[in-house]
């Protein structure tokens, strides 16, 4: 019998003796394949899951969700019964965003918090911007994606993959440009925000605020790069997510 592909979460590789389990968020426009290598360079003690948004991959025939309630809902229900045992969470991008909202969510519900919280390249709640660059149509939000990622630009020049891609951008940007982030105590683990130093979306100044979301030890990382520094540093990433969990990669 071939697996729900309408379940929000993803494990390319199961691990149930793992003593935690990482839970990761694609940004704006990705896809659960973003963490597709992690699992190798995270070894054996972390079971990784990763969320896949409707409307891509194996979702690809479903409708889109450009709501943040309504994505943060969906996930925490699949996300509940992994928080019997450690977990931890992160998120870049717009997924920063979500697993930060997810985590208080849980919390509300009842569920144990995570061990950890990661953002990667996301405003704090006090940072956040409103935008209205969904509403500008698909040359916008094309430009808008190469100015982000240059890389990006040899991609859209497949229409049939420009056709799968740009519809997805639209709806998750108008997501997290509607997204209202709301007032709540801080959380009670501690959470680590990772930047590129040269993101134009983000600064190390606006990461560090990121503290204030804790009772927990705040941390900021600085590595090289745009906004899309953890594709190059992919590595560096995972050995400071195991470092930040007490977890040996091997």
């Amino acid at each position: 019998m071939s697996p729900r592909t309408d379940r929000w979460l993803r494990c390319h590789r199961p691990r149930p003796s793992a003593a935690l389990t990482l839970v990761c968020f694609p940004h704006a426009g990705g896809s659960a394949s973003a963490y597709r290598a992690w699992p190798d360079l995270l070894g054996p003690g972390v079971e990784v899951h990763a969320v896949q948004y409707p409307g891509r991959e194996d979702r690809l025939t479903e409708p889109l969700v450009d709501r943040m309630d309504t994505t943060v809902d969906r996930v925490t229900t699949e996300i509940a019964p992994l928080t019997a045992r450690p977990y931890a969470l992160f998120g870049h991008s717009m997924g920063g965003a979500v697993a930060y909202e997810t985590a208080l969510r849980l919390r509300d519900l009842g569920f144990a918090q995570p061990e950890h919280l990661f953002v990667s390249g996301r405003q704090p709640p006090e940072h956040h911007r409103h935008g209205d660059l969904h509403t500008r149509g698909e040359q916008a939000m094309a430009e808008e994606i190469v100015r982000l990622n240059p890389d990006s630009a040899a991609l859209l020049e497949d229409r049939e993959l420009a056709a799968i891609v740009l519809p997805a951008m639209g709806n998750d940007y108008k997501l997290i440009e509607t997204y209202a982030p709301r007032r709540a105590a801080p959380l009670d683990c501690p959470i680590t925000a990772l930047v590129g130093d040269k993101d134009t979306e983000l600064t190390t100044a606006q990461a560090r605020d990121w503290a204030h979301r804790t009772r927990g030890e705040g941390c900021t990382v600085e590595l090289p790069g745009d906004h899309f520094y953890l594709v190059e540093h992919r590595a560096a990433v995972t050995g400071i997510v195991a470092d930040a969990l007490g977890r040996p990669i091997r």
